[in-house]
Formats: structure tokens, sequence, C-alpha cells
């Protein structure tokens, strides 16, 4: 699996159900990060900084809601997506699930499929680059189908590492980006890598961005690390 795909955290204390997400998660291409309780979620949400959380609502000891609320009043987590499952099919108890946060609300039992296209769309919106989708910044195109760059309609030749630090900053223009963060979401969390290999390779970024002239669109925060724009 490529370093750059999304992760998913499912929260579910029932086996069965855990396995069934996480095969079926897995089988759409995610990788799979998985807590039996509401402590153990928001550990790995601290340590895994998932791309989304797939939430049941009856956990022991910690709810559903909690962790939700937990999550959504964090600065550092609260853009992460959730999808809260549950077996309460009142309309007051949806209403409270989104009210505390909870980006989806699904009820059980649920289709797969349509939980599989929900958790799809949540990741076309906080991360377009790992679902196909073209992302574009002044005169930069990056195309995800197609694997293609341009810059001002000329093609860009990038490696593969490069392709996904430049889709990364694309997904969030602005955002300052640290090594350690660029590391975990373009190589991946389970590969060491040296921090100044990041180095290496936005000053190979730059160059080709800038391979037929133009104004180098990276900048460099000192002390923070890199940002687009």
């Amino acid at each position: 699996m490529s370093a750059s795909q999304p992760t998913v955290l499912v929260v579910e204390d029932e086996a069965s159900q855990r396995e069934i997400l996480s095969y079926n998660l897995e089988a759409e291409g995610f990788r799979v990060a998985v807590a039996e309780n509401g402590e153990e979620a928001m550990l790995l949400v601290a340590e895994e900084a998932p791309d989304l959380v797939v939430l049941d609502w009856m956990l022991p000891n910690v709810s559903g809601i909690e962790v939700c609320r937990r999550i959504k009043s964090r600065s550092d987590t609260r853009s992460i997506p959730v999808i809260m499952l549950s077996a309460r099919t009142e309309e007051v108890d949806r209403v409270r699930g989104l009210e505390t946060g909870a980006d989806d609300y699904v009820v059980k039992p649920f289709s797969v499929v349509e939980l599989m296209a929900r958790v799809r769309a949540q990741l076309r919106r906080t991360r377009p680059a790992t679902m196909g989708a073209r992302l574009e910044y002044l005169d930069i195109l990056l195309d995800a189908e197609t694997h293609k760059v341009t810059r001002a309609e000329a093609p860009l030749k990038l490696g593969p590492t490069e392709f996904r630090l430049l889709a990364t900053f694309l997904e969030k223009p602005g955002r300052v980006w640290s090594r350690e963060q660029l590391l975990d979401r373009v190589w991946g969390r389970d590969i060491y890598v040296d921090t100044r290999t990041v180095d290496v390779h936005i000053g190979r970024l730059r160059k080709a961005l800038c391979q037929y002239g133009g104004k180098d669109p990276l900048r460099t925060v000192r002390g923070a690390g890199y940002a687009l724009g």
C-alpha cells in the first residue's frame, strides 16, 4: 500500500463488527487501526493521527459520544472526520450525535457498501488527492487519477515521493507542515527515515516546479517546516 493512503481508525467493542469493518476498509485500500474502547481510541488518535474515525456509540466506560466530543474539542484533532455508528434510530439520537461534532451518522444494521461510500465521501473532502481528485493552486495542476502534474500547462516530471509531497501541500495550501508530519504523511508512520531526507526531496520538488521558470511556490518556515504559498 502507498504510504500516503489514508488511515481509518475503527472504534468498536464487538470483535465481529471490528473484523467486518477492518476487512472491508482494507479491501478499499485504506490503512486500518482498531480500538476496542474509548480510552484506547483516544490514545490511537494521538499516536496514529488517523484521517477518519469510524466510531461506535455504545462503548464500555467512555462512550462514543464522549470520544467524539474530545476529538472535536481539540485543535489538533477537530478536523478529523468522525462517522458515528449506532443502533439508536430515534431522530433525537441522530441530532445529538451530529451536535457533538460527528460528521456523519449511520444506523446499525448498516449496508457495508453504503458505509464505504460515506467513508470515501468524507475523505474526498479532507484527503482529495488520495481519492483521485484534481488539485489546483495558482498555475499548478495535479491530477491524482492520471498521476500527472502541470505548471502553466507545461508537463512536469516528478518522482513518486515528490508527487506525494506536492499532493500533501496542494490539499492544504498555506498550512505549515513540520518535517515529522511530512514523514508520516508521505513516507508512512511505520518507516524510519531521517528528517533531513525531507529537505532533500523538498529541494527536488522545488527544482521540478521551477524547471521552466516561475517563482518558487514553496515556503520554508524557519524552525517550523514548509508550506505551499
